[in-house]
């Protein structure tokens, strides 16, 4: 009987090569993560254009939803604010004056309540399918841009009706508009997270961003109130937005810098809380909601 000989596997990597890779569950305040939600843009855009398809679904009226609610609260405001109690509009027309604000307000909370039940109306998803949750309430802030553009081009021509033609200042709207965009993000993804597991905050919202918008600049200018409470004003990230928008649109007087900067800051608080607070909850989502 012939010798045997073993003869070693060539196509097996040399034991130094190997690399393990452990996979645990993640506890306590874990690292965002951020660069993951790159990986996942593609699913991010197709939530996107679900979301707008789903939207105005078997409506009449369509994507002119998104004129139709702040030109509603325009005229309420205008008969309220503007006649009766008559308060100012900075030299401005008022339901031009106030038009300006609700176009980017309503961006706002419509996105923040569509961020904050982003969660619970993808449940079959997040238990089937691994992806960075942190994709679902963004989806809701993306998918709010294109509302805002619609009505944005209803302001232009509300300009045009009204002879009002913007400056070079114009140009600041994308900043503001990104302003906007960070301060919705870490209030949605945050209460979106706690909504998993506090499902009152799904009814407390509305209320919430009613009071939120009384408190924001929309129906009357910030220079009405006292100059003690503009720090506490400013606070509020929607007010550098409100007032930016309108200097930038309207040329409402000196640029706010007090305002935006304290809301500046604001929002980027805002964020990181957010954020924290949905990366500190996410790894129970699977098995609370």
């Amino acid at each position: 009987m012939a010798d045997s000989a073993v003869v070693p596997n060539q196509e097996a990597p040399a034991p130094h090569l190997l690399r393990e890779t452990v996979v645990r569950p993640t506890s306590g305040w874990r690292s965002l993560n951020l660069g993951e939600l790159l990986l996942y843009r593609d699913l991010l855009m197709f939530l996107v254009w679900r979301d707008l398809k789903v939207r105005y679904q078997q409506t009449i009226l369509g994507s002119a939803w998104a004129i139709i609610q702040p030109l509603a609260t325009m005229v309420v405001f205008t008969v309220v604010f503007g006649k009766l109690a008559k308060l100012p509009s900075d030299g401005v027309p008022y339901p031009l004056f106030s038009f300006t604000a609700l176009v980017i307000w309503t961006y706002f909370s419509q996105a923040v309540t569509g961020a904050v039940n982003s969660l619970i109306g993808n449940t079959q998803l997040i238990e089937k399918v691994y992806f960075p949750r942190l994709i679902l309430p963004i989806a809701a802030v993306v998918r709010g841009l294109a509302d805002l553009a619609i009505s944005f081009a209803f302001l232009i021509a509300m300009l045009a009706f009204y002879g009002v033609w913007p400056s070079w200042k114009v140009v600041f709207v994308i900043p503001f508009t990104l302003l906007a965009i960070i301060a919705t993000v870490g209030v949605g993804a945050g209460f979106a997270a706690i909504n998993v597991r506090f499902r009152d905050v799904r009814q407390m919202m509305p209320l919430l961003v009613q009071l939120w918008m009384f408190a924001t600049p929309v129906a009357y200018p910030a220079s009405m109130a006292p100059e003690k409470w503009r720090l506490l004003l400013g606070l509020n990230p929607m007010t550098g937005v409100v007032e930016g928008y309108r200097w930038a649109m309207l040329n409402t007087g000196p640029f706010p810098f007090d305002l935006v900067a304290l809301s500046t800051a604001s929002a980027l608080v805002m964020l990181i809380i957010g954020l924290f607070v949905f990366r500190r909850i996410e790894s129970s989502f699977a098995d609370i909601i």
